[in-house]
């Protein structure tokens, strides 16, 4: 599983190393919606690639969780839109609660490098939380970690289960664009 994880990675890594360099800033005169929209298509690279790659490679690293799981997880949860909003007051690319935003230290869930920090740290204390059970973490970051701990494993909530099984699809897949 650890040299699978770590194959993985090293994949990863090579074909987001062409995403990885700087980006040209948005132009001063944007509004603050008009400059996530800036940075979304100035983070994104050339081609169709993954919206905010760098960012959420550098996110990921920062966090010590695979960047195909973290890049998943906000096409899932934002489908890689930074002003992303939920009916349950979930905000950003990685769809933080409030709560959890503080808790996490992230000040504006709207910023994308705040928001990918912040939901790539969550995803890691999930992780570890579960003993590294990827489908464990992945639940808790829907459902929460208490439904996940009563359920003894990923909660019969046919949402939850539909979140886990599109995103480990989408990296078993590649499809994380």
């Amino acid at each position: 599983m650890i040299s699978d994880v770590t194959q993985r990675l090293a994949q990863i890594e090579r074909l987001l190393a062409p995403a990885t360099t700087p980006t040209a800033p948005a132009p001063a005169s944007t509004t603050a919606t008009g400059f996530s929209q800036a940075l979304a298509l100035a983070s994104a690279p050339a081609g169709g690639a993954t919206p905010y790659a760098g960012e959420i490679a550098q996110a990921a690293q920062s966090a010590g969780v695979d960047p195909s799981l973290l890049t998943a997880l906000v096409k899932q949860e934002s489908g890689f839109d930074p002003n992303a909003r939920s009916a349950a007051g979930a905000q950003g690319l990685t769809q933080l609660m409030p709560a959890t935003a503080a808790s996490l230290g992230v000040t504006d869930p709207l910023d994308p490098a705040q928001s990918l920090a912040g939901g790539a740290a969550y995803l890691r204390q999930q992780l570890d939380r579960f003993g590294g059970d990827v489908r464990s973490a992945l639940a808790a970051y829907n459902a929460g970690p208490g439904a996940v701990e009563a359920a003894g494993g990923v909660p019969a909530y046919p949402e939850t289960q539909q979140y886990v099984a599109a995103i480990l699809g989408n990296v078993a897949d590649g499809q994380v664009r």
